[in-house]
């Protein structure tokens, strides 16, 4: 039985994002039962609410696919349980999406749900520092990393066009001066009194 319908992921996402395909409501449906079906029994992410799961994951993260500009690839820098990047690949299947994410369990499931949902999506299952030296991706996302300023400094080394940040309004003080990249002005994220996208241009 599925955790919530298409219809009402729809009614959810409604803030974030207008009118989404039905295609794409079937994949984030599929998306949501098997994160929860995970998340009972190895901590994926400390939401447990599917409602919840929706707004603040796949809401946030598709409301941050839609100001991304063109990039043709991205990483999703410390992925998690695939937020933003995932949503990402659902929305823009144009954007070639990597998805690094060194925790085993976390690395495991991301695969699990690239197959799940039929996407052609690259899974990292390391240190995004680890890359091969020289690997670029036009954008680097980072959402709810641990040590996000050191993470943006080693994210800057890999993004020749831009950097997405999906932070707060109260956590900018941690963001490091990046004199190569121009900051855009933040976007204010639905439903969240300080939640924003911060959208940093390579110069």
């Amino acid at each position: 039985m599925a955790t919530l319908t298409p219809q009402e992921i729809a009614d959810l996402l409604a803030p974030y994002i207008q009118s989404p395909e039905p295609p794409l409501l079937d994949r984030l449906s599929i998306y949501l039962d098997l994160l929860v079906k995970w998340n009972a029994r190895t901590n994926l992410t400390a939401i447990r609410s599917p409602h919840e799961i929706v707004t603040r994951h796949f809401g946030e993260s598709l409301f941050a696919a839609r100001h991304l500009g063109n990039p043709r690839t991205l990483l999703d820098f410390g992925s998690g349980a695939g937020f933003p990047g995932l949503p990402i690949a659902l929305l823009r299947p144009e954007i070639h999406v990597t998805l690094a994410e060194s925790q085993n369990k976390k690395a495991s499931f991301l695969r699990e749900a690239v197959r799940s949902v039929g996407l052609k999506v690259e899974v990292w299952s390391r240190r995004a520092e680890d890359l091969p030296q020289g690997t670029l991706f036009d954008s680097v996302t980072l959402r709810a990393v641990d040590a996000m300023g050191p993470a943006i400094l080693a994210a800057q080394t890999i993004a020749s066009q831009s950097l997405v940040l999906l932070t707060t309004t109260s956590a900018r003080a941690e963001i490091p001066s990046l004199p190569a990249f121009s900051e855009a002005p933040p976007i204010p994220i639905p439903g969240s009194a300080d939640k924003i996208v911060l959208c940093l241009s390579r110069i």
